[in-house]
C-alpha cells in the first residue's frame, strides 16, 4: 500500500553563513522574520527595508534518509516558489520554473544532504524579458515573464515582496508495483441521478501486473479493469440529492473513494467530496445584446459576488481556519460567488472545501493580469502544464462554477496601447482563445469557460462592452463619481468599487506611533493606488462639503463614501435583474493593512462597505431609483417565495416633519423585480427633504442633493450601555450613524455598520469582544453626518 510520509521537518535556511530554522511550508520572508533578521515588512515603511530579500538567491538544505521496503520512492513538491535547483549531495535532481503546479522527482534509494535552491524571482523574470522582448503591463515590475504570483511584484492594493520558498506540502510516498497518478472525475446529473464518472491513470513499476479498480460513492460501488496505464470506472448514484449554491437550496456533499488493487490487494486509495448538480452560462444574444447569466441546477441566477485576492501577502501563512473564517463572513453578507482573481494564485484545497460547504460559487481565474504574456517556450508550456494540473485538482468541487481566461488583458490589448507597442509580438491571446479553452474542454467539458474578464465574447465587440458578457466599470473611482454608475445596464458586473482605509484599531497597529493624517507618511505607504488619496479626496468633494482637518472625521467620510458608492451601483444593477446578471464588487479582502477596495480590511475587521453588502445581497431589497425623470420604488425578489404585502412611504424634512404619506400594494414574484411609480406628490422638494419608504423590516431612502447641500439638524441622541450591546435612540434625523467598536477596544466588533434612524427611533448595536464601556466612551465612537463646519467652528 502506497505510504506518504509529511516531509516538512528539519528544514534550514542558509543566510550569510548561518543556518535558520525553516518552515515548511513557508517562504524566506517569514522564516527571516521568525529568525529576527527583518522587521515586519506589513508594519510601517517596513516593506522598504525588506526589498534585498527578492534581490538574492536563498538555499533551503534538509537531511534525506534511506525508507526500505519499497519499490519507488518519490519526492513530491506541492509548490516551490519559483525558479529553483533541487539536488541531493549536489547532484542535481531537478529544475523548477512555476509556482502554479507541482513537482515529482525519483529518489529511490537515496540519501544525503538534499538542498532546494532559489534564484530570485527578478534575476529570472528580467533574464527572460531580455531574451524575448519587453511586454507591456499595467506596472513596472517583471511578473509577466514567470508563472508566478503577479502581485507578490505588488498592485495598486499590495506590498512588493517578492517571494521564494517552498510555499506548499512536501511530502514522500513510498510504493510497489502501481500508484495512482491522477484520477479526473466528471460529475453529471442525468434524469435524476447523479453520475460519476472516474478516468484513472497509475505509474508502474511492474508492467505485468494485474491492475483494477473499485470505485464507491453514495452508497454503490462498480469494479474495473485496467489496460495498461489507463481505465474509465463510471458511478450512478439514484435519487441524488442535488447541491445548490447558498440561498437556494442546500449543499450536501457525497464522499468517492477509489482503490487501485493488484489482483485483491490494494495499492492506493484516492478519495475526493463531490456534490451534483449542473452549471451553464447562458451567453445567448437578445434584444440587450449578448447575457452572461449562470444557470445551476437549471435556475438562472443573479450572482452576489465579490473578488478575492491572496488573503496574506504570504500565502503560506493562510490557514484552513483562516479561510473558513474569512469565506464565512462571505457567505454571511450575503455573497453566493467568490472570484478567484487572476493575478493571485490557484487556491489550495481548504478555500475550495470551504466554498462547497457553504454553498459559495467559486469563479477561477486563470493566472495571468493586466499584463502582456509572451506565448514562446519555455512559458507556453508551463502555462499548459499547470493549467491541467489544476484542471483536474480542483474539478471535484461543485463548488467551482467558472473558469476565466485572464483579468483585463484582453481589454488592455485594445484599450492601453498595447496593439500598437507589441508590433506583432506574442501577448496571451494564444492562451486565452486557444490553449486553454482547449484544455478545459479537453478535461473538464461540465463546466463552462469564457476567454477573459471583461470579454465581450468575440472581438466583433468591444472587449469591454456592457452590453455584451463582462464589463468592468473603473471609470467611476478613477474619473468619475458614483452616480455614474446609474447611467447605464451591464450584462455582468465583475468588477467595480470604491476605495476607504481600513479599520481604525488596524491603521494603530500597522502604524505605531505615528500621528495619523490622510497624508502622513504611513498612511501614504500604505496607500498604493496611483494618485489613491487624490481620488478619495475629489470622491468626498463632490459630496461633502471640505471636512474639518481632522483625521476621525475623513476617516468615517470616506468609510461613509465607499459604502455608498457600492450600493448606487448595486442597486441600480439588481434592480435591471434579468437584463444585469451579477455584479462581483471589488473586493471582499486586503493581504495587509492598506487603504484600499476591500470590505474586510487586512487585520479581517469588517468596514462600513461589509455590514452594507449585506443589506444589498440580502434575498429581498428595498431601493428608490430616478429613472426617465421619475421616481420609482424596485422591490428586488430574490428569494423562492413571492413577495406580498404593503409598502409605507413618507415624504419627510430634514427636522423630522412627515409632509406626507401613501401606503401601496405590494407584489413582487420569486426571483423577479417589481417598479412602483411613486405618486408625484411625495417626491422630496428640494434639499431640505427625503423619502423614506418601509415594507416589512426593509427600508429604502431617498436623499435628492448630496450632503453639502442638506441643511442637517445637529444630531441629538441618547446612548446606553450594556454588556454586549449599545443602544441609540435618536432625537432628530441621525443619517449613516457608525459605531466604530474597534476605538473602544481593538478587540471588538460591531454587529452592524451604517444605519439612519429618524427622530425618536432606536437601534441596538451588538458588541463582542473587549471590555463594556461607559456611556460617554461609547458616544465618543458613534459617528454620524453633522451639519457643515467650517475650520473656525471647528
Amino acid at each position: 500500500m502506497l505510504e506518504v510520509t509529511p516531509f516538512g521537518e528539519g528544514w534550514i535556511l542558509e543566510h550569510e553563513g548561518r543556518e535558520l530554522p525553516a518552515a515548511v511550508p513557508g517562504c524566506v520572508h517569514t522564516d527571516l522574520l521568525a529568525a529576527g533578521v527583518i522587521p515586519d515588512p506589513l508594519l510601517g515603511r517596513n516593506e522598504t527595508e525588506v526589498a534585498w530579500v527578492g534581490r538574492r538567491a536563498w538555499r533551503y538544505a534538509t537531511g534525506l534518509g534511506v525508507v526500505p521496503g519499497h519499490e519507488r520512492t518519490d519526492l513530491v513538491f506541492e509548490g516551490l516558489d519559483t525558479a529553483a535547483e533541487i539536488t541531493l549531495d549536489g547532484r542535481l535532481l531537478g529544475r523548477t520554473r512555476n509556482m502554479h503546479r507541482s513537482y515529482r522527482l525519483d529518489v529511490t534509494g537515496l540519501e544525503g544532504r538534499l538542498a532546494v535552491r532559489f534564484a530570485s524571482a527578478y534575476t529570472e523574470a528580467e533574464a527572460v524579458r531580455d531574451r524575448l522582448g519587453e511586454r507591456p503591463a499595467a506596472y513596472p515590475e517583471p511578473y509577466p515573464y514567470l508563472r508566478k504570483m503577479a502581485c507578490s511584484f505588488g498592485w495598486d492594493w499590495g506590498p512588493t515582496l517578492v517571494t521564494a520558498g517552498i510555499w506548499r506540502p512536501v511530502r514522500l510516498e513510498h510504493w510497489s508495483t502501481a500508484r495512482i497518478s491522477r484520477v479526473r472525475p466528471l460529475v453529471t446529473v442525468q434524469q435524476g441521478a447523479g453520475v460519476v464518472e472516474l478516468h484513472v491513470e497509475v505509474g508502474r513499476t511492474d508492467a505485468a501486473a494485474r491492475l483494477a479498480v473499485e470505485a464507491r460513492a453514495g452508497g454503490q460501488t462498480v469494479r474495473a479493469g485496467l489496460d495498461g496505464s489507463a481505465g474509465v470506472v463510471r458511478l450512478r448514484v439514484p435519487d441524488v440529492r442535488l447541491w445548490w449554491p447558498r440561498g437556494y437550496g442546500e449543499q450536501p456533499l457525497y464522499d468517492v473513494e477509489l482503490t487501485l488493487l493488484n489482483e485483491e490487494a490494494p495499492l492506493d486509495v484516492w478519495r475526493r467530496r463531490v456534490g451534483f448538480r449542473t452549471v451553464e452560462l447562458d451567453r445567448r444574444p437578445d434584444p440587450h445584446g449578448t447575457g452572461f447569466t449562470l444557470v445551476v441546477n437549471g435556475e438562472r441566477l443573479f450572482a452576489r459576488g465579490v473578488n478575492w485576492i491572496p488573503d496574506d501577502a504570504f500565502p503560506s501563512r493562510v490557514t484552513r481556519e483562516r479561510y473558513r473564517e474569512r469565506l464565512g463572513q462571505a457567505a454571511a453578507a450575503g455573497v453566493d460567488l467568490v472570484r478567484v482573481w487572476g493575478g493571485g494564485i490557484y487556491e489550495s484545497e481548504d478555500f475550495y472545501d470551504a466554498c462547497d460547504e457553504l454553498g459559495l460559487l467559486v469563479w477561477q481565474d486563470f493566472p495571468f493580469a493586466c499584463a502582456a504574456y509572451p506565448e514562446e517556450q519555455p512559458l507556453r508550456g508551463e502555462v499548459e502544464a499547470e493549467a491541467r494540473e489544476n484542471v483536474v485538482r480542483l474539478m471535484p468541487h461543485p463548488s467551482l462554477a467558472l473558469w476565466n481566461g485572464n483579468n483585463e488583458n484582453l481589454w488592455g490589448f485594445r484599450d492601453w496601447n498595447w496593439e500598437r507597442r507589441l508590433a506583432g509580438e506574442s501577448w496571451g491571446e494564444g492562451y486565452y482563445l486557444g490553449l486553454l479553452p482547449r484544455v478545459v474542454a479537453e478535461l473538464d467539458p461540465t463546466r463552462p469557460y469564457t476567454a477573459g474578464s471583461p470579454w465581450s465574447g468575440s472581438w466583433d465587440h468591444h472587449p469591454n462592452d456592457p452590453a455584451h458578457g463582462t464589463h468592468h466599470s473603473w471609470e467611476v473611482w478613477n474619473r468619475e463619481d458614483y452616480a455614474v454608475y446609474r447611467a447605464e445596464v451591464p450584462r455582468f458586473v465583475a468588477e467595480f468599487g470604491w476605495q476607504a482605509p481600513p479599520a481604525y484599531a488596524t491603521l494603530r497597529r500597522a502604524l505605531p506611533g505615528e500621528d495619523l493624517a490622510p497624508d502622513s507618511p504611513g498612511m501614504l505607504h500604505h496607500q498604493k493606488a496611483d494618485d489613491g488619496n487624490g481620488k478619495l479626496e475629489r470622491g468626498l468633494a463632490r459630496h461633502f462639503a471640505t471636512p474639518v482637518r481632522d483625521f476621525a472625521r475623513w476617516h468615517y467620510l470616506t468609510q461613509v463614501n465607499q459604502a455608498r458608492a457600492v450600493a448606487a451601483g448595486i442597486e441600480h444593477w439588481r434592480a435591471h435583474w434579468p437584463v444585469c446578471a451579477g455584479t462581483v464588487v471589488w473586493q471582499l479582502n486586503d493581504c495587509w493593512p492598506v487603504t484600499s477596495w476591500a470590505a474586510i480590511d487586512g487585520d479581517g475587521r469588517e468596514k462600513p462597505l461589509y455590514h452594507e453588502l449585506r443589506r444589498l445581497y440580502a434575498d429581498r431589497l428595498l431601493t428608490l431609483q430616478v429613472r426617465d425623470g421619475e421616481l420609482v420604488l424596485a422591490a428586488v425578489n430574490q428569494s423562492a417565495d413571492a413577495w406580498s404585502g404593503s409598502v409605507t412611504l413618507r415624504r419627510m424634512s430634514v427636522d423630522g416633519e412627515v409632509l406626507g404619506g401613501a401606503s401601496m400594494a405590494l407584489d413582487a414574484g420569486p426571483r423577479a423585480v417589481t417598479d412602483l411609480a411613486v405618486p408625484r406628490e411625495l417626491r422630496p422638494d428640494g434639499p431640505k427633504e427625503f423619502l423614506v419608504a418601509d415594507a416589512d423590516v426593509l427600508r429604502a431612502l431617498y436623499f435628492p442633493a448630496p450632503d453639502r447641500e442638506i441643511p442637517y439638524p445637529w444630531p441629538e441622541f441618547d446612548v446606553e450601555v450594556a454588556p454586549g450591546s449599545v443602544t441609540v435612540t435618536a432625537r432628530t434625523l441621525v443619517r449613516d450613524l457608525l459605531l466604530q467598536a474597534d476605538r473602544l477596544d481593538p478587540a471588538a466588533r460591531a454587529d452592524r455598520g451604517l444605519v439612519t434612524l429618524l427622530p425618536g427611533e432606536r437601534v441596538t448595536i451588538g458588541v463582542t469582544g473587549g471590555r463594556t464601556p461607559d456611556p460617554s466612551a461609547a458616544r465618543r465612537a458613534l459617528y454620524c453626518m453633522e451639519p457643515d463646519r467650517t475650520e473656525s467652528d471647528a
